[in-house]
């Protein structure tokens, strides 16, 4: 059922077939501790956090085992009890080896948290402390340290915080269970967020292909003014920052600014229950709230694990995966990142694991630019992407710099669309990274 009395929008996008049915009415399950633990220092944007641990120390849940290391940074807790076997450079979700805490895990219960909080009579000041102390990344994919967002500068005058609850890309359902299973506990977060940035006004935006959640938000929302449910065209990325903000308040973010220069805080579902857990029941974040799904594992479950918990255990935990199954990606479908070691654990910000079969890849031969146009019709952020993608093979990043190749989100609606099979976001974030690559050059010189 799709709800048809809004069509708050943006231009462009794309409506691809959506496969949320595999999990949407699964409630979550909490997973059993692994055997071992595999902790990855680089868990967000920013610095990598400093192990304050070292081989053969003994640890309890809770407890902080590296410190942030600068401003733009996040502090790891340890997601079991156990004792540290080694710290060694191993492979991540994000598919670059990076550093990482191993800790072999102990039947144990104990767990270290913080004294709770009252929702009602925290400061600001104590919210984002709380939120710096409990490690807290943004849940939607870029795993931004939350305590940051959090502090705009004085002089952005913030005016309204949206939580992202679209949740557009196919499969996943992660926030979906969120906004329907701890309903109340999301608007608290969204409260303690609105509180920490000094607005009085708050909104979710959701995508209405979601009744049962927009129905359990408004109602829990009914006696308050200051908090709106926006319900939203079902449309990819609608759940993109600058998208979002399009959609909900009408403003558009420059190119090259953020939300703040908008007066918009911008936070994902799963985020405001961090905080909330945070605050209200003094826990940092060890857990990663999940979506296993596709049509090549055996059990598609939503799920609560422990950040450092190796993919092929939770495939494991979800009955393996079929006979027919090609390819395993963390994240959606759209902006997600095909694995190639399923020894990688589960970060922060991990929502999801998608075990796809011949069926749901495109793995068509490319063809010629037919001219189309249609990457054009589709980019949300009004750029040429079959252009930008022939600048970028052919090493001409001084003109794509020129045609605002940085601006690109790497959402790839213009590769899904392109009749030609062209890899067109590939090739513009390898033209993005040269030209990045460039402006730090001329900036350092």
């Amino acid at each position: 059922m799709i709800l048809m009395n809004h069509t708050k929008t943006f231009r462009g996008g794309i409506h691809p077939h959506e496969q949320k049915e595999l999990t949407e009415n699964r409630s979550f399950e909490v997973m059993p501790r692994p055997k071992q633990i595999i902790i990855p220092l680089t868990q967000h944007l920013g610095k990598p956090a400093k192990p304050i641990v070292k081989k053969g120390s003994e640890v309890k849940a809770g407890e902080i085992i590296a410190e942030q290391d600068g401003f733009i940074s996040a502090g790891i807790h340890s997601p079991v009890s156990g004792k540290v076997s080694k710290i060694t450079v191993g492979s991540t979700v994000t598919g670059f080896p990076k550093d990482a805490i191993v800790i072999e895990s102990k039947d144990a219960n104990d767990i270290v948290l913080m004294p709770s909080l009252d929702p009602e009579k925290v400061s600001a000041e104590e919210i984002r402390e709380r939120v710096k102390l409990a490690g807290i990344v943004g849940q939607g994919g870029a795993a931004f340290p939350t305590y940051v967002k959090l502090s705009p500068p004085n002089d952005k005058k913030i005016e309204i915080v949206i939580l992202n609850g679209c949740e557009c890309e196919p499969y996943l359902t992660r926030d979906y269970r969120y906004m329907v299973e701890r309903t109340t506990d999301l608007i608290t977060g969204l409260r303690l967020i609105m509180k920490a940035v000094g607005v009085n006004k708050g909104a979710i935006g959701i995508e209405n292909n979601k009744p049962e959640a927009i129905n359990k938000l408004k109602e829990a929302v009914k006696n308050s003014p200051d908090i709106s449910i926006e319900v939203l065209e079902t449309k990819y990325p609608q759940g993109a920052e600058k998208m979002l903000i399009k959609a909900v308040t009408g403003k558009e973010v420059p190119p090259g600014k953020l939300p703040f220069d908008v007066g918009a805080v911008i936070q994902n579902i799963g985020t405001a229950i961090a905080i909330y857990d945070a605050v209200v029941k003094g826990e940092p974040q060890l857990t990663a709230a999940l979506t296993v799904s596709g049509l090549g594992v055996n059990q598609p479950k939503n799920l609560i694990v422990r950040v450092g918990t190796p993919l092929a255990d939770i495939l494991d935990f979800c009955g393996g995966v079929k006979e027919n199954a090609v390819k395993v990606v963390v994240g959606g479908p759209m902006m997600g990142v095909a694995q190639y070691d399923f020894s990688a654990p589960v970060m922060k910000a991990t929502s999801g694991i998608l075990v796809l079969t011949e069926e749901e890849i495109n793995d068509h031969e490319e063809t010629p630019c037919l001219r189309c146009g249609k990457c054009v019709d589709v980019c949300p952020l009004n750029l040429i992407p079959t252009k930008l993608a022939r600048l970028s093979s052919l090493e001409k990043f001084e003109e794509a710099e020129q045609l605002s190749i940085t601006v690109c989100m790497e959402c790839g609606t213009c590769t899904y669309t392109c009749p030609a099979n062209l890899p067109l976001v590939q090739w513009i974030r390898f033209g993005k990274q040269r030209v990045m690559a460039l402006q730090r050059e001329r900036e350092s010189a």
